[in-house]
């Protein structure tokens, strides 16, 4: 396993804010410990090239300098575009390693999938897992897929790789919910609404049945928006799921024959480490 990580990505902070540091700070020597063979790296910012294939020039313009707030979740921190460009830079390596050969994970806030082609939403400011997909075609992939199961619907990926066929998408997502999108599936965008305090065995059936028909797409790669705020024990979302089920998640991917790279994006409670460990461990076994 390779996984990718700056220190700095953990300077941004605003008091009450679920998305805070201590969701990596207490994760990373969980990992280092537990997997003292495990590779880490410091990725590099992703550039305006890199970016621009997802987001519009104003959107960068916006996150570099901005007016105020993005909205109620999503703050404009002090140095907010460095971190920001961080994570996406984080995500990009995290694809070009998988496409390698090498099983990759972003451990690098913000997370990233709720940012749309020009807006910063839900802790959000960059798309980094579409910035990573998009620049795997440009890397030659042929087909990519995005397998998103935190518990809110990645609205900003969707936003960004609708209609390209290249590119599918499947989200299993708490419904109602934030941001109370993804309702129905079209063309290459597959989404899967799940009651809130639905039962683990059907929502996880959703998140395989998911992943089936990603791979029915016969990706190069496989992008993965690991959030865990699924989890029981999440104080954000209403949901059921268990560690076990994360094992299971990241069990399915050790038995497909393609490669794979995570990014992390949210989980609030915290037992984050340990879901994260329990994912990645069963992956990488």
């Amino acid at each position: 396993m390779l996984s990718f990580h700056d220190p700095r990505g953990v300077q941004y902070h605003r008091p009450g804010d679920p998305e805070r540091p201590a969701r990596i700070t207490t994760t990373l020597p969980v990992l280092r410990e537990r997997h003292p063979d495990w590779k880490w790296q410091k990725p590099g910012a992703a550039t305006d090239e890199e970016l621009l294939r997802a987001h519009t020039q104003q959107h960068l313009e916006h996150i570099a300098a901005p007016a105020g707030d993005f909205d109620t979740d999503t703050p404009a921190h002090p140095n907010i575009d460095l971190y920001a460009r961080l994570a996406a830079g984080a995500a990009l390596n995290a694809a070009r390693a998988a496409l390698q050969g090498e099983p990759a994970f972003s451990l690098m806030p913000p997370p990233g999938h709720h940012a749309t082609k020009n807006r910063a939403m839900g802790f959000c400011y960059f798309s980094n897992i579409a910035v990573a997909a998009l620049d795997a075609l440009e890397k030659g992939a042929e087909r990519v897929a995005v397998w998103d199961f935190d518990a809110h619907h990645g609205n900003g990926t969707e936003d960004i790789v609708a209609q390209n066929p290249r590119i599918a998408f499947a989200s299993i997502h708490q419904s109602p919910g934030y941001p109370g999108t993804g309702l129905r599936s079209f063309g290459n965008v597959h989404n899967y609404p799940v009651p809130p305090y639905s039962a683990r065995q059907p929502h996880m059936s959703a998140i395989n049945e998911a992943l089936e028909e990603l791979l029915r797409f016969k990706p190069d790669l496989l992008l993965v928006s690991a959030g865990f705020d699924a989890y029981s024990g999440d104080p954000i979302t209403q949901m059921s799921l268990e560690s076990e089920d994360f094992a299971a998640m990241g069990k399915s991917l050790r038995g497909i024959d393609l490669p794979v790279g995570a990014i992390l994006e949210g989980g609030y409670s915290n037992d984050l480490p340990e879901l994260i460990d329990a994912f990645l461990g069963a992956w990488v076994a």
